[in-house]
């Protein structure tokens, strides 16, 4: 990303840019285009993410992402014969609540089983499963994609799963690309603005 940043001002061969750029010319440039809006140089550098345990309903906001790219675990060919269930913790926080998620998550999964041994097809079969029916995806996206995902899932208007989530991806690339994503976050918090309006949490005004 620095010798991206570093060509677009340099009469050198990419080579000797490369081998001029030390840790600290490169945060130097880093923080600089972050400072000023230059993103497009972030968009060499890509990061791919093995997301197990999230549910469906996750997923699909995920998905939503279009400018990442989606691998994902299919109910076509992948037979859920024993499915896990993501349970919501406003759910697991209500014993009762808890005892009729499970038991409708338990029958939903035996209905499914009997439609398998009944000869349906799976991808049949997959329609009377929820929305919280566990999934796995590789995600992978450039750092511009991720820094505008993170504005977006961070917010505390975002859903708790995917938030979550969020959350889980920003320590994993602040390890290995700390400069870039060390004042990542909300847009609140890194543009001083919310842009939820009326359904904003009022963690910050726009006034």
């Amino acid at each position: 990303m620095a010798a991206a940043c570093r060509l677009c001002y340099s009469a050198s061969d990419i080579d000797a840019i490369r081998e001029a750029i030390d840790d600290q010319s490169a945060a130097r440039m880093i923080g600089k285009v972050l400072k000023l809006g230059h993103l497009s140089v972030l968009e060499h550098a890509s990061f791919t993410f093995a997301i197990e345990g999230i549910s469906r309903a996750c997923s699909h906001q995920l998905v939503r992402h279009r400018i990442a790219s989606f691998s994902q675990q299919s109910q076509r060919y992948v037979k859920m014969s024993e499915c896990e269930f993501m349970l919501p913790p406003s759910i697991q926080e209500r014993p009762e609540a808890v005892e009729r998620f499970n038991g409708l998550m338990d029958d939903l999964q035996a209905e499914y089983n009997a439609l398998l041994e009944d000869g349906v097809a799976a991808e049949d079969a997959r329609y009377v499963l929820p929305n919280a029916a566990e999934t796995k995806v590789i995600m992978t996206a450039n750092a511009r994609s991720l820094l505008n995902f993170l504005e977006l899932r961070l917010c505390t208007r975002a859903q708790w799963e995917i938030r979550e989530l969020a959350g889980l991806m920003l320590d994993k690339v602040r390890e290995v690309a700390p400069n870039v994503f060390k004042n990542a976050g909300p847009t609140c918090d890194t543009k001083g603005y919310c842009p939820e309006g009326e359904m904003s949490c009022g963690r910050i005004s726009n006034q």
